[in-house]
């Protein structure tokens, strides 16, 4: 992207919690943390005034499947925010007292999020979701895990996981690529270490019952709703996609219409879809009315039920698609989330497949499709509901929703 001022580098690891063992829960959150605690050339307050005196920024995260460490800067100081990158990646030291340190700020992290009921809701859902799977942990592990996670721990982890087969680097900007591999491969010679990916895969959904509440004194009821789908290799991940944007990911989605405009049950309603290797989820989240929960459930399963049995009219497919579309052009104007783009591309795909091709995929998608996709995905075994709030809805509010036809 040479018109561009900025460049952006990110060290991606195909290494996330789904690959952590119930002991080893928050491992791969854990290290993300370590590497901004000390090199073996800096210490942590030199690794962010560096990064920052270029006018750049330094962050990382990490996912079910994958971890990433990235930094962004003008595209003149690529050569120094590779060289302070790859210090991180390659050669930080963990320090004992920074691990002890660290664990009581994961701690506070997590208090956190936990104390957001649309947080508690998540980590909820994702219990229920998948249950007895490292999917269904927290990402950033529990007080448990997290005490159980000494130095020798998170190093054996970093040094049986991380290794060159698991990792990349992914740059875009006013960047050469042929200078960025020369640097590159002055940093990571000696970087040839074998590195184990493999994890639990999922298994078919059980029939238990698939819906917990929780109690708690707060002005509005968050409730999130999980929908098990297809994974990232899989046809249907496009209509899927644009199924989300028809159901619940703008103003004018169909959630967002009746519970929100004619309704007023909700100030916010979401619809959001993820893919990994072996399955995906659909993931609609509202804040509403505790006094109108049941009404507020009861109106999402007729949607539901309305997507599997009546196409979407070519009006509404248009608008979505180009909704859909449009925010896939807007996503890949920035320097970060192209790199965001290649390194997933890379991970999840071995390859990088051109945003044109996506595009054309997401152009072919028809109204026949979006209702397969629903029909197949929107039966009762697939759903899982999550709901925090001061009031439990009613069984049959529950069942109206969770047992749709």
């Amino acid at each position: 992207m040479p018109h561009m001022a900025s460049v952006c580098l990110g060290i991606w690891v195909g290494i996330g919690s789904r690959h952590e063992t119930a002991e080893e829960n928050g491992a791969a959150h854990f290290i993300e943390h370590m590497l901004f605690k000390g090199t073996i050339s800096r210490n942590a307050r030199e690794i962010v005034t560096e990064v920052e005196g270029l006018g750049g920024y330094l962050n990382a995260f990490t996912a079910e499947d994958h971890t990433c460490f990235y930094a962004r800067a003008r595209g003149d100081r690529w050569r120094d925010l590779t060289v302070i990158l790859t210090d991180m990646f390659f050669n930080s030291t963990f320090p004992a007292a920074e691990v002890k340190r660290e664990r009581e700020v994961i701690k506070e992290e997590r208090a956190m999020y936990l104390d957001d009921p649309a947080q508690q809701t998540q980590e909820m859902l994702g219990d229920i979701m998948w249950p007895s799977h490292p999917l269904g942990r927290p990402i950033e592990g529990t007080e448990a895990s997290l005490d159980n996670l000494d130095r020798k721990r998170l190093v054996d982890f970093m040094r049986s996981r991380y290794g060159a087969a698991n990792v990349i680097v992914a740059a875009a900007g006013g960047i050469s690529h042929e200078k960025l591999v020369r640097l590159l491969l002055r940093s990571t010679e000696k970087y040839h270490q074998p590195g184990r990916n493999d994890f639990e895969p999922i298994k078919s959904p059980s029939r238990r019952r698939r819906y917990r509440f929780a109690k708690r004194d707060i002005e509005q009821t968050q409730l999130a709703l999980g929908i098990r789908t297809c994974s990232r290799l899989d046809s249907h991940r496009f209509p899927v996609r644009l199924l989300n944007a028809v159901l619940a990911e703008n103003m004018s989605s169909r959630l967002y219409q009746v519970l929100r405009e004619e309704e007023a049950l909700a100030y916010s309603v979401d619809g959001h879809p993820s893919f990994l290797a072996d399955t995906g989820s659909l993931g609609i989240t509202a804040g509403v009315d505790s006094r109108r929960l049941d009404r507020a459930l009861k109106l999402i399963g007729i949607e539901l039920d309305r997507l599997r049995r009546r196409a979407v009219s070519k009006r509404e497919l248009n608008r979505a698609r180009d909704y859909v579309l449009g925010q896939f052009d807007l996503y890949l104007e920035s320097t970060e989330n192209h790199m965001n783009w290649i390194g997933e591309m890379v991970l999840g795909q071995n390859q990088i497949v051109r945003p044109s091709v996506v595009k054309k995929r997401l152009a072919s998608v028809t109204a026949s499709d979006i209702k397969s996709a629903a029909v197949e995905f929107f039966a009762p075994l697939n759903l899982s509901l999550a709901v925090v709030g001061p009031c439990r809805p009613t069984r049959s509010a529950v069942q109206s929703l969770m047992e749709c036809p």
